[in-house]
Formats: structure tokens, sequence, C-alpha cells
């Protein structure tokens, strides 16, 4: 019987990259959904949705990203990140459908100096963190049988992010200036798409919090030098602090996560950080050529 699966956030890096796997899919059906084609605020159309498609999971990737925004716009960020989250493990919890649901390493004031595991305590430091930590709260207080994934740095070649960001500017500067004192790990969209996939096809669902980035430590320094050279680009980056590049959200300084948890319950693979950039820029090129 094939496992049919709701994915929220459909049009953005995670919901694009979980599009581009589903084609290869056989045993399951997909539903991609985004904000202008069902309301996750609205209980009574997500309910009659799941249930006019029997959906059985539902992949979260619907949010609030915009960090710095967040700081200002804290009762849309607040409405996304919690409310709509809540809402849909009620809903969730009444058709008894399995989340899984994507946080952030923002719950974290980013102090530490080691790999952070899924019972470190958390202290976020920005709105867009406070928000995502409440999300995690209400999903787990309400539906019980969810899993949430706390990622890191994503990219890909979809969208608005650093990775597409240094490639544009790498073709139109000399020189960038990236922070050099932020430490973590950059996660490719594609490879935390793998890793729900695994966790939906794992035989048993075993709810909780896990922690996925792609293995390896670098800064945005070192992305960004990588990013140049990988893609030929003679744009030379320079180092800079984080004092000397405010920014309206404290972001943290460390963000490395530990991934036994999930490699070890859902046996899923974590491919190094340079794995996945080569993969992200092949596809790039490969969508440039094709457009």
């Amino acid at each position: 019987m094939n496992k049919t699966i709701l994915v929220t956030g459909a049009c953005g890096q995670l919901g694009s990259a979980i599009r581009m796997s589903a084609s290869a899919r056989r045993d399951c059906v997909f539903h991609f959904t985004d904000v202008d084609t069902l309301d996750l605020c609205d209980a009574s159309q997500l309910s009659d949705f799941v249930a006019r498609n029997d959906i059985r999971y539902v992949l979260n990737c619907a949010a609030y990203t915009a960090v710095d925004k967040a700081e200002e716009d804290v009762e849309r960020c607040m409405r996304i990140n919690f409310d709509a989250v809540r809402n849909m493990g009620r809903v969730a919890g009444l058709h008894g459908i399995k989340v899984i649901h994507i946080s952030t390493d923002y719950v974290f004031d980013g102090r530490g100096t080691k790999p952070l595991r899924e019972d470190d305590a958390t202290n976020p430091q920005s709105v867009y963190g406070a928000s995502k930590l409440a999300g995690e709260k209400a999903l787990q207080a309400v539906c019980p049988d969810s899993v949430i994934i706390r990622t890191a740095w994503l990219y890909s070649e979809y969208g608005h992010n650093f990775f597409k960001t240094m490639l544009q500017l790498g073709r139109e500067r000399e020189t960038v200036r990236v922070v050099s004192d932020q430490t973590g790990t950059p996660t490719y969209a594609a490879d935390l798409a793998e890793a729900m996939l695994t966790v939906v096809d794992s035989p048993a669902f075993v709810p909780g919090i896990y922690h996925y980035s792609n293995e390896g430590i670098c800064s945005w320094y070192d992305f960004a030098v990588k990013i140049m050279n990988r893609a030929g680009l003679h744009c030379r980056v320079e180092p800079v602090r984080t004092h000397e590049y405010p920014t309206r959200a404290v972001r943290p300084a460390y963000s490395v996560l530990d991934k036994d948890k999930i490699r070890q319950t859902y046996g899923v693979k974590v491919p190094d950080w340079e794995t996945g950039l080569e993969k992200a820029l092949k596809r790039f090129q490969s969508l440039n050529r094709e457009s």
C-alpha cells in the first residue's frame, strides 16, 4: 500500500528538494502544498484536506525564516512558526498522522564549544529562535507521534540562501567580506530531504527530537572560500568578525550539531558538507543550462 504524504512549504528550499526526490518514489503518493494552496492556520481546511487525501505523513517544511525581519515582524513569525505548527499537530493527532517537522539550531544560544546534542539546554537569542522552540514544544504537546529534526545552515540551488548569494557576488565583485567567527556545518537541502524520507521508510517510527546537518565543521568564511574555489570564481573572500557585520538578530556563534541519535535510530546517512556542496554546484549548473 502506498504511503500518502503531505509536504508543506513545497515551494521553499527543502520542499523543492523533496519534490526532486519524490519522482523516484513509486511507493509514495505526495501532495505538495504551500501557503497559497493550504492554510495551516485553518483547522477545518487542513482537517478536510488530510481526510480527503488519506494523509498518513506530514513533512512540514513550512516556516518563517527571515531571521532579521522577524525581530520586527514578531506576530507573523509566531503565527507561522508556532500557531500553524500547533494547529497542524492537533489535526495530525486527531487523524493519527505521523509528523516530521523541521526546526533549527537557533533554539540554542550558540555559546558552546562541542557538538550540540538533542538534550542540551535551549536558550534562543532571537525572535526566530524563540518562535521555532515554541513550535517544537507545541507540536510535542498536541502530537506525541512526531519527529522534530533540527538543522542548520540550510542551502540549495533553489530560493534565496548563502550558497546562491556567494555565487552571484562571486560573478559580480572582486572581493566579498564574510564572517569568520561563526562555526557550524552547511546542510545541503537534498541531503536533509533524503534524511526525512529515510525516517518515513523506517519500519519503526520513533518520535522525538533529532539533529541533522551535513558532516564536518567550518565557518561561513570557509564555506564562502570553498564555494568560490569549486565554482571557479576569482572573487577574493576576506574574513571579518561578527561585530564588524552587525545584524538585527543574534546569530549563534557555534552551531555544530551532533548527529549520532538520528544515525543510530534511523540509519540515516550523513554526507560530508563538501560532498553536499559538489552536488549542489552540479545541480545549480544543470538548472542554469536548462534555463
